[in-house]
């Protein structure tokens, strides 16, 4: 009898631990950032979960794992070589906590996962500099003289200490401009790469791929240009799509092939008014067959363009490789949610694989940057003084994502306030009996969704409305009530 007794014991604790297993699977946590900088991707205290029934009329968010779309690479921001100065110019011990405290993967670090590298000198670099500068008049058709030597004093050791912390952050790389002596005007802003240089350059592009990974630093994809319609950056060059077209399928891409380069091209890397430059490469079947994928910025245009290049080529990739964020107000987070809504859910939704913004880092006076052409407004995801730092609300935009939302991580469907949608109540004259309304547009608050590889469901959700709102979320049928202020932007996340 005691035997029996104890067995039913152990059976009604393996019942309870069951129930209360699948309790929390159903629990959902909320992050939060707040327009006041009261909260900052705090935890809130409160857990909320899903019931069986709603009562409200108004239209749920509903998630539907079950519907994948693209495969998150990760998100970030571009390090260059006025970040890394920034970097190396703090003390080791300080460099290294600010390291570990974006790039690192425990809990409350940031957890960024993607970064974006220039190859050479950016309009954010303290002077303008390639790889193989030459006197004025001179030139190195066998790239004697290519060195890395500037970026291993900032970018390169920036790197590696990053890569040590987080081994496998993906690496994009972009040129602002080819060195000076293959160009037309022989000079670092603006020009057109020579025809005769075409070779050059793409052996300039293997020896940079070439010589990094011999760094331990490995480039997983190249942009061929950034910005090719804009040449008032310094430094800067011109193309238009023939010429990449050309330079892509008859010189850069054999070559990478030739050596066995594996870093994915890249094209177009300029804004959403242009879909018609990429996809008019990728007409070029020599040219696409190289193509890794299309990226884009958003200074100009519609988010829409995104998914107008993945829609006409579902084969390829699409990037989101740069967007400055400033904020005005002079707060942190005061306008978090318009930028959550442009930086991370209208890209995503538009099919990026990736969000890198610009840039990662800057002194208190938007620094360093190029004279003639550099950017005097160019804030950093951080603001870095001597060995002290602070987030500004680039880095908060985005830690809704690089915190929660690993590589690897697919988009999900989730009800968009475009969508149509349907709710049921019941008939106020005939108790038990649903009615079903219908509306053209949802209406909900702007949101992405996630499913990440260890099987949690994520969900971003912005509110860009004047008024808090109470938001419901529908996960297999149950309901969930989620209050947001007004200007606010919440992480939800539950387990499947």
């Amino acid at each position: 009898m005691p035997m029996k007794k104890a067995i039913e014991s152990i059976l009604r604790l393996a019942v309870c631990l069951l129930i209360s297993i699948e309790a929390t699977a159903q629990n959902v946590k909320v992050w939060e950032t707040t327009p006041d900088g009261e909260s900052r991707v705090a935890l809130r205290p409160q857990v909320y979960a899903f019931s069986d029934t709603s009562t409200d009329r108004r239209v749920p968010i509903t998630i539907d794992e079950r519907q994948h779309f693209q495969q998150m690479r990760g998100f970030g921001y571009a390090l260059t070589g006025g970040s890394a100065q920034l970097m190396m110019a703090m003390s080791a011990d300080a460099r290294r906590n600010l390291i570990l405290s974006l790039f690192g993967k425990d809990e409350g670090q940031a957890r960024i996962s993607y970064i974006r590298l220039t190859v050479g000198a950016s309009d954010m670099n303290s002077f303008v500099f390639s790889y193989d500068d030459m006197p004025n008049g001179k030139s190195d058709w066998q790239l004697k003289h290519f060195s890395l030597a500037q970026d291993l004093n900032d970018v390169v050791p920036v790197m590696k200490e990053i890569l040590a912390v987080n081994p496998d952050i993906e690496i994009l790389a972009s040129p602002w401009s080819a060195p000076a002596w293959m160009k037309t005007n022989n000079d670092v802003q603006g020009g057109k790469l020579r025809k005769e240089c075409y070779d050059v350059y793409a052996r300039y592009f293997v020896r940079y791929i070439q010589e990094m990974a011999e760094q331990g630093i490995r480039v997983k994809a190249l942009t061929i240009q950034n910005e090719p319609l804009n040449s008032r950056n310094t430094p800067s060059m011109a193309w238009t799509p023939q010429e990449q077209a050309e330079f892509i399928s008859e010189y850069l891409g054999p070559l990478f092939q030739k050596n066995g380069i594996a870093t994915e091209i890249v094209l177009f890397d300029h804004n959403c008014d242009r879909p018609d430059y990429p996809l008019s490469i990728l007409s070029n079947s020599k040219a696409s067959q190289y193509a890794a994928g299309v990226a884009f910025h958003q200074y100009m245009g519609d988010h829409s363009a995104m998914t107008t290049v993945h829609n006409m080529r579902p084969d390829k990739d699409v990037f989101f490789t740069e967007q400055m964020i400033i904020d005005r107000s002079g707060s942190a987070t005061a306008t978090i949610a318009p930028v959550v809504e442009r930086v991370l859910v209208n890209v995503v939704r538009n099919w990026a694989c990736n969000v890198i913004l610009w840039n990662l880092a800057a002194d208190t006076e938007a620094g360093p940057h190029t004279d003639n052409g550099g950017c005097p407004f160019c804030h950093g995801a951080i603001t870095i003084a001597g060995n002290k730092w602070h987030k500004n609300i680039a880095f908060y935009g985005l830690a809704h994502a690089t915190e929660f939302v690993p590589a690897g991580s697919y988009r999900i469907s989730s009800t968009s306030p475009t969508d149509c949608a349907t709710i049921l109540f019941e008939d106020e004259q005939s108790a038990g009996t649903m009615r079903a309304v219908e509306y053209k547009h949802s209406s909900v608050l702007p949101n992405v969704a996630f499913e990440t590889p260890d099987g949690r469901i994520v969900l971003v959700v912005a509110n860009t409305r004047s008024s808090s709102e109470s938001v419901w979320v529908r996960y297999r049928g149950k309901h969930c009530e989620v209050p947001v202020a007004s200007g606010s932007v919440v992480t939800m996340e539950w387990n499947k």
